[in-house]
């Protein structure tokens, strides 16, 4: 129970980053509250790049590579899982469709951004408010100790690879940075079905 509580904090601090990322990105081009002239192409750029920071903390989280693979391994929250899927649809629509209008410098970029941000948004929150106690109900022990041995090993590389762009940690980095942690439990002695993704 306590791994299980542990990885939830540690998620829902993951959760609040990627929370604050999007809100003051909303706040910032939120369509209805701007009254300031037309953005330039460097702002827009900026904003570009702001909005794909802001989707990748989202995309990129503990929560996607650990949990969500393992409730969808017990069978648990199909439709939920169905319909958080169906938003960061949306968002990556949304967010396809403000990097179109910034290229051609249209009106209606702020309005796409706040569509993405509003949906990612949306996901967050229903994740808190339903997913995770799905989650502690629905994942075994045993797995949520592997997960946070794995959120462990994935927090160390990254530390050691500060710099490299997002993405998923190479299961090899994995291995060898949980073996370093535990030499009497390895990853794959872990998680013998619950291979990572």
């Amino acid at each position: 129970m306590l791994t299980s509580t542990y990885t939830l904090v540690a998620l829902s601090i993951e959760q609040a980053g990627a929370r604050h990322g999007l809100q003051v990105l909303l706040d910032r081009w939120q369509a209805s509250g701007r009254k300031q002239a037309e953005p330039t192409r460097r702002q827009l750029e900026l904003a570009c790049d702001a909005l794909r920071v802001a989707f990748d903390g989202c995309h990129w989280r503990k929560l996607d590579k650990f949990v969500i693979p393992a409730l969808r391994r017990a069978g648990a929250a199909g439709p939920l899982l169905a319909e958080l899927d169906a938003l960061t649809l949306a968002a990556i629509e949304a967010r396809a469709d403000a990097h179109a209008a910034a290229a051609v410098l249209d009106g209606s970029f702020a309005e796409a951004v706040e569509r993405c941000c509003t949906l990612l948004l949306e996901r967050l929150d229903r994740e808190e408010r339903e997913l995770f106690p799905l989650a502690r109900g629905h994942v075994p022990s045993e797995v949520w100790f592997a997960i946070a041995n794995q959120m462990l090993a994935q927090e160390a590389w990254q530390n050691e690879n500060r710099g490299c762009p997002a993405g998923p940690m190479p299961a090899a980095a994995m291995a060898r940075i949980s073996a370093r942690q535990s030499p009497f439990v390895t990853v794959s002695q872990q998680l013998p079905h619950y291979a990572a993704h």
